[in-house]
């Protein structure tokens, strides 16, 4: 990795010496320059500010402005951070991965040196999203998913071995190590990184949404756009405004049978109903020192479940405890500890910091809860499962029936899988899992026949812990076999069904269920066939698993028969805190984080024998259904054009709220028949291989086929259908790629309508890509979600919000309408928009200087490739 090159002094004259084990550390003293009471989340942003300021990009006024923390005008201010490190993943790696192979095209046709285009920070890719649960619930369920996952993915994996052997600070986690996040937790994380001299916080973003997991371990980090990570990656700053900050305290402690499933679901409603979008939450108070670090990681993973930009606990002893059991090296923990106590930045509950806005948590008022069916802030107390299950059906227009244990019908578990980093890192929960597993086959129960069962850790160490225990027979024993290391279930590469099941669901029109550890529940997210999600602890997927149904109490009904025909209930089997405990100290050793890491890049031997093509530019095959050459690019002249109006557009889909980037960008299987799935076929591949979107990501002709094609998708300018329709030019009802061609051929720009949340969920810059390439100039919400709104911003599409009050339906807009927006040049704050007669001022959401550059040249990838053609001193 290359050494960083900071500047040598600021302003405010805080450079010092730390010094650690005999190794002095060059470093930015923030404790006397910080403000009282100042977050700490916003003492590691000050310390960024610090350690860059050049008068240039980050200026004396951006930290004098943090230092006024508190006065009411600080939140107008924008502030240019460094991150130490960028992190990815392979499904949105491999399409940052093509952009940046792409400059590197535009600049040699533009006459510069492509080596330009490298980066200079380190860049690190696990390779966790491309596995699926094609097969499940045999012994060898792994071996054949994995040799399944490279014969359909090694084009894109040579790719990735290209990058990382062409580019510099560029490193590649070959797959089956485990999900990015848990290994970012157990190995990557540095919380303090070091390099030429210097020890700075490890200020990590990630083209992962949630990324927020390592917050838990006191590194603050959050998910951007892939196209802000590759800016980042080649050297820019991430402009944004300081953020509001709500300090969320904790005090009491979780009662038995409460997990940290439950207590993260509880949060995430709490969050949501407070409104923290685009908010710092920072945990704090007597509680934070009574919670785990496993159960921390769970919390901050779910930040983007909040609407939060981060989920952070501070450092303290927890930490460091952490961080010498899971094998880091004693120096640099020491240096750690130092360097946090140092800075101001080690948790002390007796001081709290002054807050935005506080919310206060006790934690003994959490219960066993689900989340669903359909949004993970939909929290359900477990006791009223069955009530809440029953009210979504009705919601649904459809009839209950009465359970049944013998066969399928609305509300049948199709689907129970233990996946995501979330809870597959948190040893308490998967611990549970097992022994309910253990404690339910002893008693002779078993799973229903119509369950697909699956297990895919987020790490190794987890199987570890679990054979060590004795754990592993029993949860195969319920079919809870390996499946593989990655995200998989969760993310939506869920497998296809038990093929009865599927045909019995489609006969009956049956809406049936998935229950799964993961973080998201969305509409068509975890299998287009089911409908209903909920997101539930790893013991509560296995107890689902058993009764098969969610038309039942598991609290008061029996979840089956026992060996000798007596009725066995979840009290009987669940297994107590003190159990659990025990063998986590008896079966969880640091030794095994030592062994699953020692050689975490190297891979095995089908990651090795892969050959990586040479060169310094890629060579793109004009024949591959993987990776294409983005078209972003094409065409660039060396300067920006004038910032222009939008004349005469119509509307592609009009959307309701929490429209989420699943519904704009899916991310699983590809169905034969729609425009992707045809287009695929059409090129000579086999059904069985068409993959999933989110394995597609390299090839733009499969992406734009595939935006705004969720099978749930509703657009309102087309009643009564689900999935991706829109109306052509001349009214006719065909999918959204035909319609937006058509718009295309007749010249005729086109936006978006949508409600509150528009852009929830993954940081899916497709969900970005996808509608600039069909032709959407803008999108025109009521709000956005944080992340969205930077990538609509990368893309070069004008993100505009309703005035307060406004939204389509108060103003009578239907959608059929002529849309003109004027006044943007200069980028006010607001701008006219007239619609067939009716006239309206929205706000133009450019909130930074930068936002504004990055539109007016049309996108980040642009704006980046003009400013190294420009300069002299850009990476080589």
């Amino acid at each position: 990795m290359t050494a960083p090159n900071f500047p040598s002094r600021n302003s405010f004259g805080t450079a010092g010496v730390l010094a650690v084990g005999g190794v002095d550390h060059r470093i930015h003293r923030i404790a006397g320059l910080a403000p009282d009471g100042l977050p700490v989340t916003l003492k590691i942003v000050l310390e960024n500010l610090l350690r860059h300021e050049d008068g240039r990009v980050v200026t004396a006024e951006q930290i004098e402005a943090l230092l006024r923390w508190g006065a009411p005008d600080v939140h107008d201010t924008a502030v240019d951070l460094h991150p130490a490190r960028i992190f990815l993943h392979d499904t949105n790696g491999v399409p940052a991965l093509a952009d940046l192979a792409a400059m590197r095209h535009a600049m040699a046709a533009l006459g510069g040196d492509p080596r330009r285009v490298n980066p200079v920070i380190p860049a690190e890719l696990v390779i966790d999203h491309s596995v699926i649960a094609d097969v499940f619930g045999r012994p060898d369920a792994l071996d054949r998913n994995v040799e399944i996952e490279y014969r359909r993915n090694a084009e894109r994996y040579r790719f990735l071995k290209w990058g990382k052997e062409t580019l510099r600070n560029f490193a590649v986690v070959p797959p089956g190590t485990g999900i990015m996040h848990q290994v970012n937790l157990e190995y990557l994380a540095r919380v303090v990184m070091t390099g030429g001299g210097w020890a700075y916080p490890d200020l990590c973003l990630g083209t992962d949404s949630h990324t927020t997991m390592v917050d838990g371990l006191g590194v603050l980090g959050w998910g951007i756009g892939g196209i802000e990570a590759e800016a980042a990656m080649l050297g820019q700053s991430l402009s944004m405004l300081v953020p509001r900050v709500v300090g969320v305290r904790l005090h009491g402690e979780l009662r038995e049978g409460a997990t940290a499933t439950d207590l993260v679901l509880t949060i995430t409603e709490l969050m949501r109903a407070h409104g923290v979008v685009g908010k710092f939450v920072e945990f704090t108070g007597p509680g934070v020192g009574a919670i785990s670090l496993a159960d921390r990681a769970t919390i901050a993973n779910m930040s983007p479940e909040f609407g939060s930009t981060c989920a952070y606990f501070p450092i303290d002893a927890e930490t460091i405890r952490y961080l010498r059991f899971s094998g880091r090296d004693p120096e640099h923990v020491r240096l750690v500890e130092a360097y946090a106590k140092e800075q101001g930045l080690w948790h002390d509950p007796s001081h709290e910091p002054r807050y935005s806005e506080t919310v206060e948590l006790d934690l003994g008022t959490v219960v066993p809860s689900l989340a669903g069916p359909r949004r993970p802030q939909d929290r359900v107390r477990l006791d009223a499962a069955k009530t809440g299950f029953r009210q979504a059906l009705a919601e649904m227009g459809v009839v209950s029936r009465e359970p049944a244990a013998d066969r399928l019908g609305h509300g049948s578990v199709v689907i129970a899988a233990i996946t995501s980093c979330t809870n597959t890192s948190n040893p308490a929960v998967m611990v549970a899992a097992g022994l309910l597993a253990r404690n339910a086959v002893r008693a002779g129960l078993s799973s229903k026949p119509w369950v697909k069962t699956s297990l895919s850790p987020g790490s190794r160490v987890v199987t570890g812990y679990f054979d060590r225990a004795g754990l592993t027979p029993y949860l195969e024993k319920l079919g809870f076999h390996l499946t593989g290391y990655g995200c998989m279930t969760c993310i939506g590469a869920s497998g296809p069904l038990i093929p009865e099941v599927s045909r019995e669901v489609a006969e009956h029109d049956l809406s049936v269920v998935a229950v799964l550890s993961g973080n998201r529940n969305f509409d068509g997210r975890i299998n287009p066939e089911v409908r209903m999600n909920y997101l539930a602890s790893p013991p509560l997927v296995v107890a689902y698993a058993l009764t098969g149904t969610m038309d039942t109490d598991l609290l008061t009904e029996p979840l089956g028969t026992g060996a000798g025909g007596e009725p066995v209930f979840l009290r009987d089997i669940w297994p107590s805190a003190a159990e659990i405990r025990e063998v986590i100290d008896e079966s969880l050793r640091p030794e095994m984080f030592t062994e699953v890491y020692r050689d975490v890049f190297t891979g095995d031997r089908r990651w090795q024998d892969l050959d990586a093509p040479a060169g310094e530019t890629f060579a793109w095959d004009d024949g591959s259904t993987y990776l294409r050459r983005p078209p972003y690019l094409d065409g660039m002249r060396p300067d920006p054009g004038p910032v222009t109006g939008i004349e005469g557009a119509r509307v592609l889909v009009k959307l309701g709220d929490s429209v989420t980037t699943d519904h704009v960008s899916p991310a699983g299987a590809i169905p034969p028949h729609t425009p992707a799935g045809q287009y695929l076929t059409g090129l000579g591949v086999p059904r069985f291989d068409l993959n999933t979107y989110a394995s597609r990501r390299g090839n733009h002709e499969v992406m734009m086929r595939g935006c705004f094609a969720n099978v749930r998708l509703r657009n309102q300018l087309v009643p009564g259908t689900e999935g991706g329709y829109a109306l052509a030019p001349d009214g006719t009802v065909t999918s959204v790629y035909e319609a937006a061609l058509a718009h295309r051929d007749a010249g005729t720009p086109l936006i978006v309508l949508a409600g509150r949340d528009y852009g929830s969920g993954s940081s899916r810059d497709w969900a970005a890509k996808g509608p600039a390439l069909l032709g959407v100039r803008a999108v025109l919400a009521e709000s956005f979600e944080r992340i969205h709104r930077s990538n609509l911003i990368g893309m070069g599409v004008l993100p505009l919000q309703f005035l307060p009050g406004q939204s389509a339906e108060s103003l009578g807009l239907t959608g059929h309408e002529r849309f003109t927006v004027r006044g943007l040049a200069g980028y006010p704050r607001t701008a006219t928009v007239e619609a067939d007669g009716v006239t309206f001022e929205v706000v133009v959401r450019l909130d930074t200087e930068r936002e504004r550059d990055y539109h007016r040249h049309g996108g980040i990838l642009p704006y980046v490739l003009r400013s190294l053609l420009t300069t002299e001193d850009g990476p080589l």
